[in-house]
């Protein structure tokens, strides 16, 4: 049995299609840990509460060893670089249980950027027994940090889900800011969105420092969170993005839109290639975006993948862990 974990939203939706796919084919539960209640969606055999502490992400790596059940389960999986991930990840190690790593081997190598998420997926990936690789780079980052267990590239499950969706361009500029690193300087980046002559709508993340600084805004639209079916429709026919967020990066490139990519480093270098652009701080903000302005459309290969990789990942699992079910 293996346990498919996840505990926010960008978990969830990359673990879907794994979901859609695994049905029927091989044994499997769903578990949700409850990191991003508000805002996770999805569907979950079984769920847990975080028991709040004095540590926000103390409190989810306690809650999340204290109330993990493995008793059925031969292997867990895990995504990305959350603490969900890490604390999911921990405790099946220490309970002698296989982890296998979806979207493993991407580094900034720098603690701080994105901070606490590299940490976690360094750490996630020295216990972790199947590494799912989205590109070769990823995969030569593991090889290069020596870590055990096997390596497959698989590319990115996001993209799964944006199989037969149609793409165009329209004048309306997508944003999203939320990241950690970026709460200090918050107010600084939504001043700088203000100030840009261009149809922007913001998607206004539930974190209260960043409703608060969006409060401020005067001239640009503000919505709340969509679903994320609708959210893929804004960025297929947006002009582009402005964003801190690692998901939008590989689905924008997907779309071919070009992403002014709002922190320090990027720990998908691939995106910088021909569709993302680094701004690592508000002040550069209104000279990239009237620099792109000029071009803005591109048609290149998306680095992430080709919207297959649930199948891939099934065959590889079925083979290590499943073979009798061939």
């Amino acid at each position: 049995m293996i346990l498919l974990c996840y505990g926010t939203r960008p978990e969830w939706i990359k673990i879907k299609p794994l979901i859609n796919i695994f049905k029927d084919k091989i044994p499997f539960k769903i578990l949700f840990t409850g990191q991003h209640e508000d805002i996770a969606g999805g569907w979950f055999d079984e769920s847990l509460k975080i028991v709040n502490g004095k540590n926000r992400l103390d409190s989810i790596i306690s809650s999340v060893s204290n109330q993990i059940d493995f008793s059925i389960v031969y292997s867990v999986l895990v995504q990305g670089d959350t603490a969900t991930g890490f604390a999911v990840a921990l405790s099946a190690f220490n309970h002698k249980i296989s982890v296998i790593h979806l979207e493993a081997g991407l580094r900034t190598y720098d603690l701080e950027h994105p901070y606490p998420e590299e940490g976690y997926r360094q750490m996630i990936s020295r216990i972790t027994d199947t590494h799912l690789c989205p590109t070769n780079t990823a995969k030569n980052n593991l090889l290069h940090d020596n870590v055990g267990g096997d390596i497959h590239v698989v590319g990115n499950t996001v993209l799964d889900n944006l199989v037969g969706i149609d793409s165009s361009y329209s004048d309306e500029v997508i944003v999203t800011i939320h990241r950690r690193e970026n709460h200090y300087i918050i107010d600084k980046w939504m001043k700088e969105l203000d100030n840009l002559d261009e149809n922007i709508t913001v998607i206004c993340h539930p974190n209260p420092a960043v409703q608060n600084a969006v409060g401020k805004l005067k001239n640009v639209n503000v919505i709340d969170p969509l679903p994320h079916n609708e959210m893929i429709k804004k960025i297929a026919n947006c002009k582009f993005l402005i964003t801190d967020s690692g998901g939008l990066q590989e689905e924008g490139s997907f779309f071919n839109k070009r992403i002014i990519i709002c922190r320090k480093t990027t720990e998908r270098p691939e995106v910088l290639e021909h569709h993302g652009i680094l701004c690592d701080s508000p002040e550069k903000l209104k000279n990239i975006v009237e620099g792109l302005n000029k071009n803005y459309i591109i048609d290149k290969p998306c680095p992430f993948g080709d919207g297959k990789s649930s199948e891939k990942i099934l065959n590889i699992l079925k083979n290590k862990y499943y073979k009798e079910l061939k």
